[in-house]
């Protein structure tokens, strides 16, 4: 296993030798460490004031990594535990090398040169044989968003022989302008991550692992729930709580996109446009229907005006998450006697929610089957009926607008669909005219003249509401 990591130290006022001080390893002197099955070799093929590249030659035994207990046998393939690509191609055990031979650079620490330390400097990083279960565009959703120009071309299985096409390999490199602290942590993550596999077994620690490494970048990332799914071997209860985990220490939501100003992220916009048409309505009894987390019920606590709040979800455990987020049990007395939690399905009727002020559909609708979505009409516009609903959805027409979101892909893996701002008013007409609802249409964040605002927001009232 084989992987280099280069600076000139372009636009900084020191010599790219330097990069040592932030690896901490010594140019002049090769080392070399015992991991799991083998040995980690650091040496710097090139180091002087103009360029310095540091490589990590990765040697494993694949014996050693039997008896160790690391080298399952595949199903099927005896042999598998012996005669695989481990000793050749970047995984897991990479990760792990990389892990222990720079953990102080990691955490972004460098006694030397701290203000080097704290700059994003540029870096080439170059993995000539990656498995990536995916192929090479899922490497450039892995590591684009974060900021790195992506190079990643599939590895022939055999160049002399072109009809057998390519292998499940691929040549990475990386460039960009970061700090190499979160250099290494976004390839301590992603690297397993690509391969889809761990040579370790996987339990609640492997939480505290990805939560560690992806503070400040993963809790944004537009993949972060296969990203949590794959690194964590696809536990699903141990990504939920990864991912809940990251959503509170990131402050921010589990589905976020940049804000086109760049002042107030989007989704924080999003839920102070629907905190508002709740106050011009006069709304006091809310539903938030599908809370998630509960970033919204979190903003409309702090309306005294709002006098009974119930936040409802379909899952328990975003439920449990929610009042974690939201601290309930250290919430004052009066704060708790306005919300309730419950669950519950926004396809189902539910007598629990009737005669109220207004419910809030926010964010939800596009994780609903289509045909799913009348069930989901008639549970809240005639079971529930309250006096008004709010309705907010992704505009798929400003999505050309999000250059990280390839062309038909949708801004979240759990979308079921996204709405263009005909297709989303189309629906919404024929809801409020079966169920007997007035509808308005009002933006949410900065309005493109061409594709419209990133998000769009219906509020229906009853017509008998309207008339009185």
């Amino acid at each position: 296993m084989f992987l280099t990591l280069a600076t000139d130290l372009a636009g900084v006022d020191a010599p790219a030798s330097d990069f040592g001080f932030l690896l901490h390893k010594n140019p002049a002197r090769p080392q070399g460490i015992e991991v799991t099955g083998g040995t980690a070799h650091v040496f710097y093929p090139q180091a002087t004031d103009e360029r310095c590249t540091a490589a990590v030659l990765l040697e494993i035994d694949p014996i050693a990594l039997v008896r160790s207990g690391r080298g399952k046998a595949q199903e099927g393939f005896t042999l598998g535990q012996y005669v695989n690509d481990r000793p050749y191609a970047a995984s897991s055990l990479l990760a792990v090398a990389l892990g222990k031979l720079f953990r102080t650079a990691m955490n972004g620490r460098c006694d030397a040169r701290p203000d080097l330390a704290a700059r994003p400097i540029p870096l080439e990083i170059h993995v000539p044989a990656l498995p990536c279960n995916g192929g090479a565009e899922l490497a450039g959703r892995m590591f684009g968003p974060l900021g790195w120009n992506v190079d990643a071309r599939p590895v022939p299985l055999d160049p002399e022989i072109p009809a057998w096409g390519d292998s499940r390999y691929v040549d990475l490199r990386l460039t960009g302008v970061l700090r190499l602290a979160d250099a290494l942590n976004h390839l301590y993550v992603l690297l397993p991550v690509l391969d889809d596999a761990k040579h370790y077994w996987v339990g609640s620690d492997e939480v505290d692992k990805l939560v560690r490494a992806g503070e400040g970048w993963l809790g944004g990332h537009p993949d972060k729930d296969l990203i949590s799914h794959r690194y964590l071997a696809h536990r699903r209860y141990l990504a939920d709580t990864a991912l809940e985990r990251l959503a509170e220490a990131d402050g921010v939501e589990l589905v976020e996109e940049p804000s086109e100003e760049g002042s107030v992220s989007l989704a924080v916009e999003r839920r102070q446009t629907v905190a508002g048409v709740l106050r011009e309505l006069g709304a006091r009894r809310i539903a938030d229907l599908g809370c998630g987390e509960g970033a919204l019920v979190g903003e409309l606590l702090k309306d005294p005006m709002v006098g009974e709040l119930i936040a409802t979800d379909v899952s328990a455990r975003a439920l449990i998450g929610a009042k974690r987020r939201l601290h309930y049990n250290d919430l004052p007395d009066r704060q708790r006697e306005r919300l309730r939690f419950l669950q519950s399905s926004v396809t189902y009727a539910d007598h629990r929610l009737t005669g109220l002020d207004a419910a809030v559909l926010m964010e939800v609708i596009e994780h609903v089957d289509p045909p799913r979505l009348h069930a989901l009409a008639k549970s809240v516009f005639q079971a529930a009926r309250p006096a008004a609903v709010i309705v907010t959805t992704p505009n798929s027409d400003y999505n050309v607008r999000f250059p990280s979101l390839p062309t038909g892909r949708f801004r979240h893996p759990d979308h079921r669909f996204e709405w263009t701002r005909t297709e989303f008013q189309s629906w919404a007409h024929e809801v409020a005219r079966v169920f007997g609802y007035r509808v308005e249409f009002r933006p949410v964040g900065a309005e493109d003249p061409e594709v419209g605002p990133p998000t769009q927001l219906a509020l229906f009232r009853q017509l008998e509401k309207v008339a009185a």
